[in-house]
Formats: structure tokens, C-alpha cells, sequence
């Protein structure tokens, strides 16, 4: 729990509405959030991975009671995201102990069918018994600059929390970063390239290395 207890790598981002801004934010936020919650893994299904939003500190819990939501100006909550997936050493072992027991009960190999038959219940019974693995990365909005921050390092987790705040609230998440703040900004592209005072004075931008420090 970065937000609380410590620092991590975060990234930042600014939120522009999608439609109309919101008349009141807090019961906005709240449903929103509730609409993209975390649920469960069906353990009878297929799926191995799970996310979606759930409180900072209680990630069991996704009702967003304002008093555990709302921190000044603040928003904070978490996203969390379970995988559950049977590891196939654990499979393996398991199927063939029953085709021994098998084999030697019926005098005989199993036929593919049967095995594949007891994959399958396997698999099930593996699931019912497997821990998800849960990670919960923090998100700070801050309500009066729409600006927010994810507290993750992963670029493929990060995005994945942009595309659910997009659709959980109807908002555009735009990067913080030198080039999108130049655009909004008004500032050429071509401007932002290296300085005379970055590369040296008496060397021009293009030189090489050679150039530089002389032939070795």
C-alpha cells in the first residue's frame, strides 16, 4: 500500500471528462467504481484472471463507503487483480498417478478419451483447492486538478487501470509527460529537442563520437 506506507514507481496522468462534468463528483466516483468492481474468480469456470477496483485498505471489500474513499481532496482506492491457474507439474503429477492406479485396476492404459475425461475433473478439483494470487495496485485522484496517479511499475498493468478508468467513469486518461504538456501547451514539437547548453556549446548536435573525443 504505496499511498500510506511508503513509495513505489507511479505514473501520472490528467482526466478529461468524456461528456458533461459531473454536478457531484463523490456520488460519480462511487458509482462508477462500483460499476467496474473487483469480482471473484468462478472456480467452476475457465477464466484465470480476475480484476477490477476494490477499497485501499479492505481489497475484500468494493462498496466505497465515503469514508473510505474520500481523503480531502482526494480518491483513493486500489485495483486488484487475481490469477488462479492450476501449474501443470501439479497436473501432470496428479494424471499420472491416476493412470497408474488406473492401469493397474483394469490391466490396462487408459484410452485417451478416459484420460482426457479425468483431465478435465482434475482440473476442476486442482481449482477448488488452488490460493488465487492477488496483487492490489494503488490509484490516487486528485478531485479538483483531475489528475491521477497509479502506483504500478508494469507499463502492460498500468494501461490495463487507464482502460478501466475510462470505462468505469467516461473519462480520457492522458499521459503527464514532457511531449503532452508541450502539446497542450501550444509548444512546437520541433522545440523540444536537445539544447545547445545539453550537448555542448561548441559542438553541434549531429556530431558523433568520433567527432567528439577524436579517432581512437
Amino acid at each position: 500500500m504505496p499511498v500510506l506506507r511508503g513509495a513505489v514507481t507511479f505514473s501520472r496522468f490528467r482526466t478529461e471528462p468524456a461528456k458533461d462534468a459531473p454536478s457531484d463528483v463523490k456520488r460519480w466516483m462511487t458509482k462508477g467504481l462500483k460499476s467496474h468492481a473487483f469480482e471473484p474468480i468462478d472456480r467452476r469456470s475457465e477464466e484465470e484472471r480476475a480484476a477490477g477496483f476494490v477499497e485501499l485498505e479492505n481489497p475484500e471489500s468494493s462498496e466505497f463507503a465515503t469514508g473510505n474513499l474520500f481523503y480531502g481532496e482526494y480518491a483513493l482506492f486500489a485495483f486488484r487483480i487475481d490469477t488462479l491457474k492450476v501449474p501443470a507439474s501439479m497436473m501432470k503429477s496428479e494424471l499420472d498417478k491416476w493412470a497408474a492406479a488406473f492401469g493397474k485396476e483394469n490391466g490396462r492404459p487408459p484410452a485417451r478419451a478416459e484420460k482426457n475425461k479425468q483431465r478435465a475433473e482434475l482440473k476442476q478439483l486442482l481449482r477448488q483447492r488452488a490460493v488465487p494470487r492477488t496483487s492490489t495496485l494503488d490509484v490516487t485522484w486528485n478531485l479538483k486538478t483531475h489528475t491521477v496517479q497509479v502506483w504500478a511499475a508494469s507499463r502492460k498493468t498500468v494501461d490495463e487501470i487507464c482502460v478501466a478508468l475510462e470505462g468505469a467513469l467516461a473519462v480520457k486518461v492522458i499521459g503527464i509527460t514532457p511531449a503532452s504538456m508541450a502539446q497542450r501547451a501550444g509548444i512546437d514539437e520541433k522545440a523540444l529537442g536537445p539544447t545547445a547548453e545539453l550537448i555542448g556549446m561548441d559542438l553541434p548536435a549531429t556530431a558523433s563520437v568520433e567527432d567528439a573525443h577524436g579517432e581512437a
